[in-house]
């Protein structure tokens, strides 16, 4: 008899998180006692503020936050993200559009699974983050991928949407700003393209976790506000954990029409209940509250942006155009690649990115993880000084390239 595989098909082709395994293997090395330092995990070195801290720790002394709560999330924190999204994003919702999830990821996956039959395409921007194609994929849809560069500040035009456009297509990703590139589109930009996806029937899924990270004179603006009659086919996914440092909360939530978020709340409900109430509870103190917290990190991170690209800009061979939101430099590297480094000529930037793990003991994310050879991923979500001194070390080891 043939033995039948022992991991399903469907999940043996998924791919580990590119960004958490790099993040894993140098903090592995830092616990073997190798000064490394990293620039790849996508997150605030921030603590969670205070008064967050100080509203889980009242939750967890309330008996009602001990038991099952409504599995699409606490009535009091739907209501709090609907107010925050008015106040925000100008987009007027009801808690009844609301679905609070255990993290953006979780946010994305449903929502894809409650949008997509097998075989629905899925117009996908690359560089993309490395979550979206995995999801659209677990959902029985079909990526097709946009490929954007550094000319054009790693922005999709209209015409390259068509282009990728068949009748098979349902939904467009539309993500500003962008992970991994720091991109944010303008005003102007986002209407064209949510006008081209209205006429064309298109469904889009919005990500808005980076909403309050943009820098100089970039703006956000929200697909559905830009284009309202848009609104009925926009899913917008978010959370708190960029805005207000809290990764390790797991607070995400889906907006959107209330068929769709009923569906994707039902999937919730057999895939987790409710989200974590202690984690809740703290969310709802960080919407509610005012955006001090992040206007504080957000001077930080302009501060390091600016100090990154300069950096990585001086390097022989590295082009790393200025991000305009999140907290990510995209460089790049194509002009070192195949260059002779230490007794090795690294000929991708998946190469490339291991070789300056274990030479220069710094940890970036290769290109490859989103969709386009030929860059790295830089977080510049770390201290000042470690950012410098890790750049400092790329620059001194690929100034050894011939």
């Amino acid at each position: 008899m043939t033995e039948r595989p022992r991991v399903s098909a469907r999940i043996s082709a998924i791919s580990e998180s590119a960004t958490l395994a790099v993040d894993a293997k140098a903090k592995a090395m830092k616990a073997e006692g190798r000064p490394v330092i990293g620039f790849g995990a996508g997150e605030p070195d921030f603590p969670t503020p205070d008064y967050i801290v100080d509203a889980a720790v009242g939750a967890a002394r309330e008996p009602r936050f001990h038991r099952y709560t409504p599995a699409g999330g606490l009535p009091e924190l739907k209501k709090a993200i609907a107010e925050k999204t008015a106040r925000d994003s100008g987009h007027q919702v009801e808690p009844s559009q609301i679905l609070v999830t255990n993290g953006g990821k979780q946010a994305i996956y449903e929502a894809f699974a409650a949008m997509l039959d097998p075989g629905d395409e899925v117009i996908v921007v690359a560089p993309y983050w490395t979550t979206y194609p995995e999801s659209i994929k677990l959902a029985g849809g079909v990526p097709v991928y946009v490929t954007t560069d550094e000319t054009t500040g790693y922005l999709a035009s209209v015409e390259q949407l068509e282009a990728a456009r068949t009748e098979r297509t349902k939904v467009l990703v539309f993500v500003s700003p962008n992970n991994p590139t720091g991109a944010v589109y303008p005003r102007e930009q986002v209407r064209a393209i949510g006008q081209w996806a209205l006429e064309k029937g298109l469904w889009v899924l919005t990500d808005e976790i980076y909403q309050h990270l943009v820098y100089g004179d970039a703006e956000f603006s929200s697909i559905p506000v830009e284009v309202p009659e848009l609104a009925d086919r926009t899913v917008i996914v978010s959370g708190v954990a960029k805005t207000y440092a809290m990764t390790g909360w797991r607070v995400g939530w889906i907006i959107g029409p209330k068929d769709v978020v009923k569906a994707a709340g039902n999937l919730q409900s057999h895939a987790t209940s409710n989200v974590a109430n202690v984690s809740q509870a703290a969310a709802l103190a960080a919407v509610s509250g005012d955006l001090a917290a992040v206007d504080a990190m957000r001077e930080s991170f302009d501060r390091r942006r600016k100090t990154i690209v300069r950096m990585l800009n001086e390097i022989d061979g590295v082009l790393c155009p200025e991000p305009q939101g999140a907290f990510y430099a995209y460089p790049s590297v194509k002009g070192v690649l195949g260059r002779k480094i230490r007794g090795r000529r690294p000929s991708t930037s998946a190469e490339l990115a291991e070789l300056i793990l274990e030479e220069a003991e710094v940890a970036v994310v290769p290109g490859e993880a989103f969709g386009t050879p030929g860059y790295i991923r830089m977080s510049y979500a770390l201290g000042d000084e470690d950012l410098v001194e890790g750049v400092s070390r790329v620059q001194k080891l690929l100034a050894e390239a011939e």
